[in-house]
């Protein structure tokens, strides 16, 4: 599943219409736009109106490929979307109805489901985190009221970093881009090194399994029932993902947290004891690496000329965080080594593109096009380095470009 998720692209079409702006439903200054499976109501207008009922739609059937629930016990009510691009509006709005400020999003969770509501403010600086976390949060509670809280806070991570692009840019290599328009993940591993450094003094997963229940929820806990998730889905061992499909169906939407809690909790117990799963879930945390610990690695295999475990190793890295200049340039690096130039100006251009050192990286590219052959680039190439960084490359650069004419 893991590779299926995270490789996935949904380009979705347009399954929304646009509601007569003189219903009295409708709140001056809001455009309202139905989705096929969300209401959007937004005070940026229409355009943004659909293009949140278009990610919203985008979202709510990747999660449904995983979760499986029936969309027929909705019964035709679409999930409410409340949108503003005002921090005073949105504010206000919050402010009316919670009694603390919840930035970039909120999803609003009441016993009457015509009164549930995800909340977004557009456009601010907390929204592109908020808002994939808080979108799930209304997915799975539109179907289970009260899920055990670990099991909902830890997907909730685990999508945060599911980002919607409405024109996607030009595919890095190992990168999951968008094409027209779609969903584009990237793995949360925000807690993976805070989790590791815990060791020993890491929260037990009976306590984080049977926090609703205890009233008391554990330092970390969050991060942990992040890592629980992922352990579970992702370890490679059938019976504990078995155990994961398996309490989708289990869970109860009329039984409150605690009582959905004991129910996945006693079920756990039929494939595995505790103590076991515990030492599975510690084994599976050494195998995860962190970014800084797949650069640090790659490195040390580039300066030891282990191009091979080099190369794999950023590859690795790629995938964890494509949008980091780091792998690129050294994979640049590996296949100038190679000599595959046109590789190296391929992976040059990406570090480039992702806010590598621009002296640095033109530099790299005026070095494979003196390899290519093609002199006339190499001395352009080289002239832009030395002139965004003169304290650097002058004299490298001016002995070269003597040597090429």
């Amino acid at each position: 599943m893991k590779k299926y998720v995270c490789g996935l692209v949904l380009v979705m079409g347009a399954f929304f219409s646009i509601s007569a702006q003189a219903k009295p439903s409708v709140p001056p200054g809001m455009a309202q736009v139905s989705g096929q499976y969300y209401e959007v109501l937004s005070d940026g207008g229409t355009a943004d109106a659909q293009l949140l009922a278009r990610e919203l739609d985008s979202r709510f059937l990747l999660y449904n490929k995983f979760f499986h629930f029936n969309m027929q016990k909705l019964g035709g009510i679409r999930l409410k979307v409340r949108s503003y691009k005002e921090q005073s509006a949105y504010d206000a709005y919050i402010g009316e109805r919670l009694d603390k400020t919840s930035p970039g999003a909120v999803y609003l969770h009441y016993s009457q489901p015509e009164r549930r509501e995800l909340v977004i403010h557009r456009g601010s600086s907390d929204e592109g985190n908020m808002f994939p976390h808080q979108a799930f949060i209304q997915y799975l509670r539109a179907f289970i009221s009260s899920p055990p809280s670990w099991l909902m806070d830890g997907f909730a991570i685990y999508f945060s970093t599911l980002k919607y692009e409405a024109l996607g840019p030009s595919s890095p290599a190992g990168a999951k881009t968008a094409g027209s328009g779609g969903l584009v993940y990237e793995e949360n591993l925000y807690w993976l090194e805070i989790i590791k450094s815990l060791g020993n003094k890491a929260p037990s997963l009976e306590a984080v399994l049977l926090a609703d229940n205890k009233g008391a929820y554990p330092d970390n806990f969050q991060g942990v029932s992040w890592a629980l998730i992922s352990f579970l889905k992702d370890s490679g061992k059938d019976d504990y993902l078995r155990f994961l499909y398996e309490s989708f169906i289990l869970m109860d939407p009329s039984l409150s947290a605690q009582d959905n809690s004991q129910i996945l909790y006693n079920h756990i117990r039929t494939w595995t004891d505790v103590p076991t799963l515990d030492r599975d879930y510690k084994a599976y945390l050494l195998t995860r690496k962190t970014f800084m610990e797949l650069v640090t690695e790659g490195q040390r295999a580039y300066n030891a000329k282990d191009t091979r475990n080099a190369e794999t190793v950023f590859l690795q890295a790629v995938q964890q965080r494509p949008t980091s200049y780091v792998p690129y340039y050294y994979l640049g690096l590996l296949a100038y080594d190679s000599k595959n130039y046109v590789q190296a100006e391929q992976y040059y251009q990406y570090a480039q593109q992702y806010g590598g050192d621009p002296a640095l990286i033109t530099y790299a590219l005026g070095i494979n096009a003196v390899a290519v052959g093609d002199n006339s680039k190499a001395i352009k190439l080289l002239e832009q380095a030395k002139t965004l960084s003169p304290g650097h490359y002058t004299e490298q650069v001016d002995n070269l470009i003597k040597r090429l004419r």
